[in-house]
């Protein structure tokens, strides 16, 4: 499910009283309150600055049009054994003091929200949009990752070192496909493409694999707020994989040193890939033994409604990501399955609250300095934070999601609608139903639902208060 993050000026009132409604029901925060929002305007004036300049180095930034909390800038080049990788993600520890009314509010929110007419930041836009979001041609401060690559594009060293930089431009992902397409783009962005290749091919081998599942976004236009299908861009592939290497000589740093934070996520569950295989072959694909899941995955094309279905039965998989604080012992499963390797959130300070954290750790160990005391005690409490914080963002997200299902179908209650079944129950005659126009994942009941199926059915029901919706068989 992604993250709406479309802006427009008014919510459509029909859905005034659902929306207040799934707020409130999750706790979500309200505006900050006025004595944090003094301390971030305070901070934002006199942060605590570094003294390394890398201003010279030439940074971009790359993210979707009209984002405003840009955590990262990347400086891409080459070098006599492969390539130079710089990351410049933003010093959220230089703005905000431990202990202070900031830092605990960010603690009681986790991550930033978002909806489709705004975003619930975990830090005030006084910050997270302005003095600590690496904008173009402002100087900021910065926790500079450096990663030497070969010419295969493994990491051969990391390090990371406070400093200033000045990103020289703000890059959205269709406009820099767009360039690349066209072969009009700058050498960062063929770096880009060059290195993330290089990448997605390193995590093929050593078994990592990324699903490229169709994204259900919201879409708002004025007043009027609609569903459509996006899939992802192969740019956005390519960026992702610096954030992945970035995260993987992070989780190094942190469990060489024997203090850290990891994400994890435990290997599939005896029987779960069988499962997957019974689900492909009543699906009609064709998945020989000898084909390893990755390389499964990998082949399947989202735009064929059989294995759209495959890919959603393989979103299971992912199931189970946690947190692992540690400090001397190591976790005892430190591996993220789905990378296949050791891996850590340090590149969207702005907007987790667990990346300030690691980010913490990895200076220090790069300096030969002891971790913060600040980060050390608390440490143990954040996997608990950021679970409460993650449980509340997907309920959000896709409450609002369903919410605007709801609005869109409901002048359709009793009309007739073609989709794909892409879940199915049949323990309880219950399943998904997937509709290609508008875009919409419905749950739908009926006899005898067989996945992957294309089927007629009807709606039934299409509740603006809690956005139920619901499709029976014909």
């Amino acid at each position: 499910m992604p993250s709406p993050r479309v802006r427009v000026p008014q919510e459509p009132r029909a859905l005034a009283a659902g929306l207040r409604r799934l707020r409130d029901g999750l706790g979500v925060p309200a505006e900050f309150p006025t004595e944090v929002l003094a301390e971030a305007e305070a901070a934002a004036v006199a942060p605590r600055l570094p003294v390394r300049d890398c201003t010279d180095v030439a940074f971009v930034t790359l993210d979707p049009a009209g984002s405003l909390d840009l955590d990262q800038a990347f400086h891409l080049s080459r070098t006599a054994g492969g390539y130079l990788f710089r990351y410049a993600i933003a010093d959220v520890a230089a703005f905000v003091a431990p202990g202070g009314r900031l830092d605990a509010e960010a603690h009681a929110r986790g991550e930033t929200l978002y909806a489709p007419n705004h975003r619930i930041g975990l830090h005030p836009p006084v910050l997270s949009e302005g003095a600590a979001s690496l904008l173009p041609d402002q100087v900021r401060p910065a926790l500079v990752w450096e990663l030497a690559l070969d010419g295969s594009g493994q990491t051969t060293s990391a390090r990371v070192e406070r400093g200033l930089v000045r990103s020289r431009a703000k890059l959205d992902y269709v406009s820099a496909q767009a360039a690349l397409d066209a072969g009009t783009a700058p050498e960062q962005l063929q770096l880009l493409r060059e290195i993330g290749t290089l990448r997605l091919q390193l995590e093929a081998a050593r078994g990592g694999v990324s699903l490229s599942v169709p994204e259900q976004e919201v879409v708002a236009t004025g007043r009027d707020w609609t569903l459509a299908y996006r899939a992802t861009l192969p740019i956005e592939d390519w960026n992702a994989q610096l954030s992945l290497a970035t995260g993987m000589a992070a989780a190094k740093l942190m469990l060489d040193a024997g203090t850290g934070i990891l994400r994890t996520l435990p290997p599939a569950r005896d029987g779960a890939i069988e499962r997957l295989r019974r689900i492909a072959k009543a699906l009609g694909l064709a998945w020989p033994h000898s084909l390893a899941y990755p390389d499964f995955v990998r082949g399947l094309d989202a735009s064929v409604p059989a294995q759209a279905a495959m890919l959603n039965s393989c979103t299971t998989l992912f199931r189970g990501a946690a947190y692992a604080a540690f400090t001397g012992t190591p976790p005892e499963q430190p591996i993220h399955a789905a990378i296949a390797a050791p891996y850590a959130h340090v590149t969207a300070p702005l907007r987790r609250l667990v990346d300030r954290y690691a980010g913490e750790v990895c200076a220090a160990i790069s300096a030969g300095q002891p971790v913060p005391d600040w980060v050390v005690a608390g440490l143990p409490q954040l996997p608990d934070v950021m679970a409460e914080s993650g449980r509340r963002a997907n309920r959000f997200e896709r409450g609002t999601v369903n919410l605007v299902e709801a609005l869109v179908l409901s002048p359709h209650l009793g009309q007739e609608f073609s989709g794909t079944l892409i879940e199915v129950e049949p323990d309880d005659d219950e399943g998904t139903l997937q509709l290609a126009v508008p875009a919409v994942e419905a749950k739908i009941r009926g006899d005898h639902l067989i996945l992957g199926s294309e089927v007629r059915a009807t709606l039934v029901a299409a509740d603006l208060l809690d956005g139920d919706v619901e499709f029976r068989v014909l």
